[in-house]
């Protein structure tokens, strides 16, 4: 994984969004390995239950920019400080479903212990992006959103668990700025709005 790619790179921004938040991507060197960290969603939070996320949320009133949200919500979700981390860049803001403008930062992170706050992280969870570009474990579908029409949903299984959904899309573009990792040209199906979704 090479981040100098996420240095030269200029990341889009969406300045039209309601309400705004941010997400810190860590990635840690296990091994000579590169690994990200996510954070497996609390299943009674009323937003994404059980879902697959960077640390992250909101932005609030005492956040001064988004990368002191960032930084500030992967301290009290997984116990990341912001004096533990090297912020190395951002890739583009995403808008979600739930009308938010994200912007996802990428950051070297310590291999250490975290600790999840119970009351929004079930689980944390770090997967080695070794598994994340092998192309057994990608698959992708195409189906129209109510909101955004055509869309194509990207899945990530990787050691049992699917990264999916907006985290999925940051994932995409952050490994093909690291890594020699491309997203296939083609869908792997195309479904009804109202299909299943394979996790």
């Amino acid at each position: 994984m090479d981040l100098s790619g996420l240095r030269r790179h200029e990341p889009l921004s969406i300045t039209t969004a309601s309400r705004e938040a941010a997400v810190l991507a860590p990635v840690i060197e296990r091994g000579g390995d590169a690994y990200l960290l996510f954070t497996k969603r609390a299943e009674h939070l009323g937003r994404h239950p059980g879902q697959m996320s960077f640390p992250g949320g909101g932005r609030e009133v005492i956040d001064r920019t988004l990368n002191e949200t960032a930084l500030r919500e992967a301290d009290e979700e997984v116990g990341l400080r912001a004096d533990e981390v090297d912020v190395v860049g951002r890739i583009d803001d995403i808008r979600t479903s739930s009308e938010y403008a994200v912007r996802p930062f990428v950051a070297v992170a310590p291999d250490r212990e975290y600790v999840p706050d119970e009351s929004e992280v079930a689980e944390i969870v770090v997967l080695p992006v070794a598994g994340l570009i092998d192309p057994a474990n990608y698959e992708s579908e195409r189906r129209d959103h109510p909101q955004y029409g055509d869309h194509r949903i990207h899945f990530f299984h990787v050691d049992g668990y699917t990264v999916w959904g907006a985290t999925g899309r940051m994932v995409v573009q952050l490994l093909e700025l690291t890594t020699d990792w491309r997203m296939p040209p083609e869908v792997d199906r195309v479904v009804d709005p109202d299909a299943d979704l394979p996790v």
